[in-house]
C-alpha cells in the first residue's frame, strides 16, 4: 500500500481524474475477487457444502461493508495511535466529496471504497480452514468480531500514518502481513480450538468440482491485478511494474508448484495449478513494489514451491485446515514480506534495499517483526474469539448435519438439482460427496 499520508512531491497535489477513475475500475476489481474466492474454495469442497462454502465468503461482503461504513474506516485509516486511529470518520462523517487522500490525487472516498474491498475479502479467506463444519450464525458473529478486533488494528499498524509497524519501515505494498498473514494466522488460531471435520485423515475429501476452482483462480488471477497495481494508488509507472510483477510471480509459482508436485506425486494436476498460481499472487502482494520482474520470478518460484510443501504439515502436526489456507496464505504471505529483505531494489516504490542489493540486513529485520507481530496478534486473538463462540453458542454444526449435508441444514437449499439422474451418474456424485449411500445425495 502506497503510505497513507506520505507526500511525493513538493508540490500540493491535485485532483487527477485519471488517477481517481483507475482507483475506482481497482476497487470494483479487488470485490470481485470474494466472489471468485467463494468458487474456488466452492469447488474444493463436497457437494453438500458447496452453497455453504459459497455463502461464507458472500456474507462477509455485507457485514464488513457496514461496519467498515460504521467505524471501520476511521478506526484503519484515521490517525490516533499506534494501534488503532479515532472516530473522527465514524459514519463516513467530515468528509468532503472533493477533500483528497493526503498527499495523493485521489479523493477520500475512493481510498476508502478501495480498502473496504480489502476488509471484505480478509476474512473470508479464513473460510476455507473451516469448511464443511462450522454454524452459519456463529461464522457471522465471527467476522464482526474479527475485522473490529483484529483487521481494523491491524490495518492501521500496517498501513496507518502513525501506524506501530509503518513508522518502524515495516514494508506491505498490497497486504503480504494485513491480509495473508493476517488471515492465514486467524485460521489456524481457529482450527486449534474447533473440532475436526468427520473423517479426517481418513475419507479422501475429494473436490466436487475442478472446473469451478479453476474459473475461481482465474477471476482471483483477474482481480489481483487491482488489488496490487491499485495499492499505489495512482496510474503511473511503479502501477505498471506492480501490475508486471503480479504476472510474473504468479506464472513462476504456478509452475513451481506442478514442478515439486510431479516429482513430489508423479502429475501435473489441474488443482496444483490453481493452487500455485494462488501462491504466487499471495507472495508477490507484500513485495510488487520493491522487486523488478526477475526479483517476482524468483519470489514466485520460491512460493510456488513453499507453498506446496507446506500444505502437508496439517497432516504431519493435526490440524484441520480444510482448504489450506495456513499453507497458501500465512506461508505465501510469510515467505513474500520476507523477500523483500532480500530482493528490494531500492528503485521500485520503495527506497530501501534488501540484503542482494547492497542494503545489509536492515530491511529484513523490519520485515521479520512486521510477520511476527501480525502473526501471533491475530493468531491469539483469533483462537480467544473461537473458543468463545464455541462455549457460547457452539462455533461447528454436530457431526450429525456435517454427515448428512450442511447445505440443506444451514440453508435449507443444496447447490445441485439431482432429480431424475440416472443411477450411475448419481452413483459418482455420491463418490464425490464423499458418502457411499447415494439416498444422502438427495438429503
Amino acid at each position: 500500500m502506497a503510505a497513507g499520508f506520505l507526500t511525493l512531491a513538493a508540490d500540493t497535489p491535485k485532483f487527477d481524474s485519471g488517477s481517481t477513475a483507475f482507483m475506482l475500475l481497482s476497487a470494483a476489481l479487488v470485490l470481485i475477487m470474494t466472489p471468485g474466492l467463494a468458487f474456488f474454495y466452492g469447488g474444493m469442497v463436497r457437494v453438500k457444502s458447496v452453497l455453504n462454502m459459497l455463502m461464507m465468503s458472500f456474507i462477509a461482503i455485507g457485514i464488513v461493508t457496514i461496519l467498515w461504513t460504521l467505524y471501520g474506516f476511521t478506526l484503519a485509516f484515521h490517525t490516533g495511535s499506534a494501534f488503532i486511529g479515532d472516530f473522527s470518520w465514524f459514519g463516513m462523517r467530515n468528509i468532503g466529496i472533493a477533500e483528497l487522500w493526503p498527499g495523493y490525487t485521489i479523493p477520500i472516498y475512493v481510498f476508502a471504497v478501495f480498502q473496504l474491498m480489502f476488509a471484505i475479502i480478509t476474512p473470508a479467506l479464513i473460510s476455507g480452514a473451516l469448511a464443511d463444519r462450522v454454524k452459519f450464525t456463529a461464522w457471522s458473529l465471527f467476522i464482526a468480531l474479527w475485522v473490529t478486533i483484529v483487521y481494523f488494528p491491524v490495518a492501521h499498524m500496517v498501513w496507518g500514518s502513525d501506524g506501530f509497524l509503518y513508522t518502524h519501515g515495516v514494508i506491505d505494498f498490497a497486504g503480504g502481513t494485513a491480509v495473508h498473514i493476517n488471515a492465514g494466522a486467524a485460521a489456524l488460531g481457529v482450527i486449534l480450538v474447533i473440532r475436526k471435520r468427520v473423517g479426517f485423515k481418513k475419507d479422501p475429501f475429494r473436490p466436487h468440482s475442478l472446473p469451478l476452482v479453476m474459473l475461481g483462480a482465474g477471476l482471483l488471477w483477474f482481480g489481483w491485478f487491482g488489488f496490487n497495481a491499485g495499492s499505489w494508488l495512482a496510474s503511473d509507472g511503479v502501477a505498471a511494474v506492480a501490475f508486471t510483477n503480479t504476472q510474473v510471480a504468479t506464472a513462476a509459482a504456478m509452475l513451481g508448484w506442478l514442478a515439486y508436485e510431479k516429482i513430489k506425486h508423479g502429475s501435473f494436476t489441474t488443482l496444483g495449478a490453481a493452487s500455485g498460481a494462488v501462491a504466487g499472487l499471495v507472495a508477490i502482494t507484500p513485495s510488487c513494489g520493491s522487486v523488478s520482474p526477475l526479483g517476482a520470478i524468483a519470489v514466485g518460484a520460491v512460493a510456488g514451491v513453499g507453498c506446496a510443501a507446506a500444505v502437508g504439515l496439517k497432516y504431519k502436526f493435526g490440524f484441520d485446515d480444510s482448504l489450506d489456507v495456513v499453507g497458501v496464505h500465512m506461508v505465501g504471505g510469510i515467505i513474500g514480506s520476507l523477500l523483500i529483505g532480500f530482493l528490494a531494489t531500492g528503485g521500485v516504490g520503495q527506497t530501501a534495499k534488501g540484503v542482494f542489493y547492497g542494503g545489509g540486513f536492515t530491511q529484513l529485520w523490519k520485515q521479520f517483526l512486521g510477520v511476527g507481530v501480525v502473526l501471533f496478534y491475530s493468531l491469539i486473538v483469533s483462537a480467544i474469539l473461537a473458543f468463545v463462540i464455541d462455549k457460547t453458542m457452539g462455533f461447528t454444526v454436530t457431526e450429525d448435519v456435517e454427515v448428512a449435508g450442511i447445505d440443506q441444514a444451514e440453508h435449507a437449499e443444496t447447490g445441485y438439482d439431482f432429480a431424475g439422474v440416472g443411477s450411475a451418474a448419481r452413483a459418482v456424485l455420491s463418490s464425490l460427496d464423499g458418502t457411499s449411500d447415494t439416498k444422502k445425495v438427495d438429503a
